[in-house]
């Protein structure tokens, strides 16, 4: 990696009280798959114990505990109840405009039986599915565990998605229920839901049969007599009384439709215990939870991937308490996030590389405001996060006092799969370091071969793990042909990566972002890295073009600094000075062909930068779907000044 490498050991206070140590690693090789029987045993409680651990008769279906029976919401709420912790606060709920909410445990079990019993009396049971269309409120979460409470499979699908999307997920997995919410807020503005709930359902979506509604935000909505229900009217006459179903260890919990594919979406789905049991062990060791005394703060949505697994169901699983935030960290001002952080005590807190490297852009005076010594460990997800960013959060936000765990997983593996191992890793800010204990991942080459340290290859998983997806929804030869078609035995992910001389994982993004220039392998992480090193340059994304010359020309977007945009150099001399910068970091070979100076880069709501728009742009092509932007108009300011 081109930047010099600093390294940072745990503290020896945090090292001595971390859940984590060496020997899990060494338990986990020699135990094998019975490593992982030991952790569902122990982080789960069971209505019937399983005899047989992993099924791989019929590869690549593994079955996990395939003869236990447990409950997911169960797991998450009334067992702790049960056991006495039902004081405990389970849910602060902040909303945007600044109302809150708190749910103990006995509280949260009253509203989720409540839901459950309300979800029945609409006709909804065991196999069918949910549609959640929801804002990131409690009622999200609640609505997800009152579907596994009675073994319905909930599909949600993002709130920042247009109404097509809905629709296509709906018919995809022909839905019975939609629940949603009027609407929301978004940056101090109600912003609408219901509309694109009735939108979809008036271009298809036959399969649904009642909508039930949240009133989240009061704005006047259209309301179809016989199909719309109120939920708080559904709730206040349903019983809180309610006995959660026995579901095998491999019924479907869920749904999840992965974005950003072209034709029909890919329904990723998952079943109950291994999911469950995987999301408990990474959130207990990874996070070094202490359900009496930490306060996390995942700030994912429920839309994806890491809300389903690291908001509502493994810090529940777990008995912990968490921070719900419904709205984003410029609002009401920039200093939202270190407020929450300040108000609720957050000790964990879990985010995002593009959320760390805006808040950098604003500059470090506005956490310096904030008293952020609650917090004690720190983590990333999305996507490998640069150096720059990752010292900055370290030194900043953590007072050079919190480890970070930087985690690469994926919708599809459902849990974290690579992630340094807190007061037990030396961390290398940029590389995920090591597969999680019970985790097997080889970098290989294009024909499935082993790749030797310091060359970049292909990610791929060579063992079963307790939380993969079982299929495609409805689409077993999908699943065949998407992740396991390469290799045949082994899991290929998408992603590039290499190891380091000291055996360390580098992910480098999506094969598809590995671009070959000249016939040099290059990475986009790498490249936008050298990028954001610049002085002037607050947010990168590169992509890359196919040229005559070389194959393909590294374009690269940038959005200045505060400091650089207050300052009168010419936006020539600007690109010039960023292109021999990246030159000198990494390689005359990496310097872009263009960099182009704009406003904002395209974004999905929940922050992911949406490359193949901007690869759309620069080889001349008509711009893709544009539904999934925070902000569609982005594109049309970027194509403008392209044509300059």
């Amino acid at each position: 990696m081109s930047n010099t490498q600093q390294t940072f050991a745990p503290s020896p206070e945090f090292a001595a009280q971390a859940n984590g140590n060496e020997q899990l690693y060494t338990e986990a090789r020699e135990k094998g798959a019975e490593f992982w029987a030991e952790q569902a045993r122990e982080l789960l409680t069971w209505n019937k114990e399983f005899t047989q651990t992993l099924d791989w008769s019929n590869p690549p279906f593994a079955k996990w505990f395939a003869d236990g029976e447990l409950n997911a919401c169960y797991n998450a709420v009334d067992r702790h109840v049960e056991e006495g912790r039902g004081d405990r606060v389970a849910i602060y709920f902040e909303g945007e405009p600044g109302d809150t909410r708190e749910y103990t445990y006995a509280q949260l079990k009253d509203e989720v039986s409540r839901a459950a019993n309300a979800i029945e009396a609409l006709g909804v049971g065991k196999g069918d599915r949910v549609a959640i269309y929801l804002p990131m409120i409690a009622e999200a979460v609640i609505a997800m565990l009152a579907c596994a409470r009675i073994g319905a499979i909930h599909s949600v699908v993002f709130g920042g998605f247009s109404a097509d999307a809905l629709r296509s997920r709906i018919e995809d997995g022909e839905a019975k229920l939609v629940i949603t919410a009027d609407g929301s807020f978004r940056r101090g503005k109600p912003s609408m839901l219901k509309p694109a709930v009735d939108q979809a359902l008036e271009k298809g979506a036959k399969s649904i049969e009642h909508v039930l509604v949240v009133k989240r935000n009061g704005e006047e909505i259209n309301f179809v007599e016989g199909r719309d229900v109120w939920w708080h009217d559904a709730l206040e006459s349903a019983s809180t009384e309610h006995t959660p179903s026995v579901q095998n260890a491999e019924d479907p919990l869920f749904i999840l439709y992965t974005s950003g594919t072209t034709g029909k979406p890919k329904g990723i789905l998952h079943t109950t215990g291994g999911y469950l049991t995987q999301g408990a062990f990474t959130h207990k060791y990874i996070f070094d939870i202490k359900p009496e005394t930490d306060v996390y703060w995942c700030t994912a949505d429920v839309g994806w991937v890491t809300g389903h697994s690291y908001v509502a169901y493994a810090p529940l699983v777990n008995g912990s308490t968490q921070v719900i935030y419904e709205g984003t960290p410029d609002s009401p001002h920039r200093g939202r996030f270190w407020e929450i952080v300040q108000k609720y005590g957050v000790t964990i807190l879990y985010t995002s590389p593009t959320a760390i490297r805006t808040m950098m852009k604003w500059g470090e005076e506005i956490p310096a405001e904030y008293d952020l010594s609650s917090l004690r460990l720190l983590g990333t997800v999305g996507e490998a996060i640069n150096p720059e960013a990752w010292v900055w959060f370290h030194r900043v936000i953590g007072g050079g006092r919190c480890p970070i765990v930087d985690t690469w997983w994926q919708t599809e593996t459902g849990a974290i799969m690579a992630s340094q191992l807190p007061g037990v890793t030396v961390a290398k800010p940029g590389s995920a370091q090591q597969p999680v204990p019970g985790i097997s991942l080889k970098i290989v080459d294009d024909s499935g071969k082993e790749l030797d340290n310091d060359q970049s290859g292909l990610l791929s998983i060579t063992e079963p793990w307790p939380s993969m997806l079982r299929t495609i929804y409805g689409d077993d030869q999908r699943f065949i042909d998407t992740y396991w078609a390469q290799f045949g035995d082994k899991y290929f992910a998408g992603d590039g990566a290499k190891k380091d001389q000291d055996g360390d994982l580098w992910v480098l993004g999506r094969v598809d972002d590995v671009m070959n220039v000249s016939g040099h392998r290059l990475s986009t992480p790498e490249i936008e890295s050298a990028l954001v090193s610049h002085p002037a340059v607050a947010e990168a994304a590169v992509v890359g073009a196919t040229d005559e010359t070389t194959g393909q020309a590294v374009m690269a977007f940038v959005i200045l600094s505060d400091e650089a945009q207050k300052e009168n150099r010419s936006k020539e001399e600007l690109e010039q000075d960023i292109r021999a910068h990246v030159g000198v970091e990494i390689s005359p070979i990496a310097k872009p062909k263009r960099v182009l100076i704009v406003p904002e880069l395209p974004k999905t709501r929940s922050g992911k930068i949406m490359r193949r728009l901007l690869k759309d742009v620069t080889e001349n092509r008509p711009i893709g779907d544009v539904t999934t932007l925070a902000d569609s108009t982005v594109m049309d300011a970027i194509v403008e000044q392209y044509k300059q």
